[in-house]
């Protein structure tokens, strides 16, 4: 396993990127309405991406994935891909947004509402936001992965949800996807020791149902087997010596 450690010039580059992703959640939060299409929502973040930006929309052509960025409804788990299929009141989804600017990407996503939503749609979707943050919380030098899967999974299953295990988070930086993978699942004390200077995201996928998940015929697009709503939220984050920095926080989580 090798991991990147970044130096400070690297990390302010990080810091920008990871800003320019939360801006694009920003910007397309009042578009994410009834009666848009997840084609439109994807045309507009291409657009502000490439245009307003001046930077690089990482998942196209990413292994072949043909969008700007992700969009899972409902019980789409992650990796929707943007489509003709119109958004509804009650819908739940997931746009998943990442950025390549000088060199460097960052990556974050976070779920809306659409109208009014049903109480057990809202509920998951709080729940699935509070434990990233409670997995955050663990990032520090000397801690280790397993400490925030414990973290997570604690709380997603004291909430009667499950922890989707088939997709994890992951190092980024110079390449989308680095080293170390980190799981949103596991025991407190075991796996990989934290370094600072290593950067990382953290993404749980949390089912109101089972875990498990299937891929559909586009090869991409992950659902849960038995239907049920799932939620995620995603930051990138940097080890410090005793902490943390969420470098992709939107303007709300900045206050």
């Amino acid at each position: 396993m090798s991991i990147i450690i970044k130096n400070e010039a690297e990390i302010e580059k990080m810091r920008i990127v990871g800003r320019l992703a939360a801006d694009v959640l920003d910007m397309i939060t009042p578009h994410v309405v009834a009666g848009i299409t997840t084609n439109e929502l994807n045309d507009i973040c291409h657009n502000y991406i490439v245009d307003v930006q001046n930077a690089i929309p990482s998942p196209l052509n990413y292994r072949g994935f043909p969008k700007s960025i992700c969009t899972s409804i409902n019980h789409q788990v992650c990796h929707g891909i943007p489509s003709e299929k119109k958004l509804k009141t009650g819908d739940i989804i997931n746009i998943d947004i990442t950025v390549f600017k000088d060199g460097f990407h960052g990556d974050t996503s976070m779920m809306f509402c659409v109208g009014k939503v049903a109480p057990h749609a809202q509920r998951l979707c709080d729940i699935a936001r509070e434990s990233l943050f409670l997995g955050i919380e663990q990032v520090k030098a000397g801690t280790t992965l397993g400490d925030i899967g414990h973290a997570i999974q604690t709380h997603a299953e004291k909430n009667r949800y499950s922890v989707v295990q088939d997709y994890c988070g992951h190092g980024i930086g110079r390449d989308f996807h680095e080293e170390p993978q980190v799981l949103h699942y596991g025991k407190a004390g075991e796996g990989l020791v934290l370094e600072a200077g290593m950067i990382i995201t953290i993404e749980p996928m949390i089912n109101q149902g089972k875990h498990h998940t299937k891929s559909l015929g586009d090869g991409w697009t992950a659902v849960t087997k038995d239907h049920s709503l799932s939620a995620q939220y995603e930051h990138t984050i940097l080890v410090k010596e005793n902490g943390y920095e969420i470098l992709t926080l939107r303007t709300e989580e900045r206050k």
